[in-house]
């Protein structure tokens, strides 16, 4: 081979490379191109779902429903402040670890509020049979109720009172005073 045709070669060889490189540089701009636009669509996108949950969250739209079984209210430890459940047909809501507790189920509804060990202290209930207020000592015995009450007598009778009943009792459970 001789020197022309050598320099014919690699003057081929450079063209066709250069050549390649165009090609090369030309499809590298267009994946930055469609890439680039990928990224402004996504942004835009980001942007305008954003702008509608601040929208919603500032009363400017309601979401349609949110559903769930349970939903718990956290402190910023992570320490559970409040609970809203369901139950059995029901909805139960339990203020700081149970200190105060409002369920309303299919046989009325009621709201308990406990002392710091968890022991309820006073009740509200709205039966079928009217309304009751009950306050209860540490050893859980009703000690003053006030609305629809059921007791026992020493024989074992059963006594529903009326909405109006007032009933005071003492340490031992007997009723001490009581009107009507």
């Amino acid at each position: 081979m001789t020197t022309e045709e050598r320099l014919e070669n690699v003057e081929r060889e450079l063209v066709e490379a250069k050549a390649q490189a165009t090609r090369a540089k030309r499809r590298n701009r267009w994946l930055l191109a469609a890439v680039t636009l990928a990224a402004g669509v996504f942004a835009l996108v980001w942007i305008v779902a954003g702008a509608a949950n601040r929208a919603q969250a500032q009363g400017g739209g309601v979401s349609p429903v949110i559903r769930a079984g349970r939903f718990e209210l956290v402190d910023g430890n992570g320490r559970t402040c409040a609970v809203l459940s369901t139950f059995g047909g029901g909805a139960r809501l339990a203020l700081g670890e149970n200190r105060a507790v409002l369920a309303v189920g299919k046989g009325g509804g009621g709201l308990v509020l406990c002392d710091e060990k968890g022991l309820p202290r006073a009740a509200l209930d709205v039966e079928k049979d009217g309304p009751a207020l009950r306050l209860l000592d540490a050893n859980l015995n009703t000690r003053a109720s006030l609305g629809v009450m059921v007791t026992r007598t020493p024989d074992g009778k059963t006594i529903t009172h009326p909405e109006s009943s007032l009933i005071l009792s003492g340490p031992d459970g007997k009723v001490k005073w009581q009107a009507p």
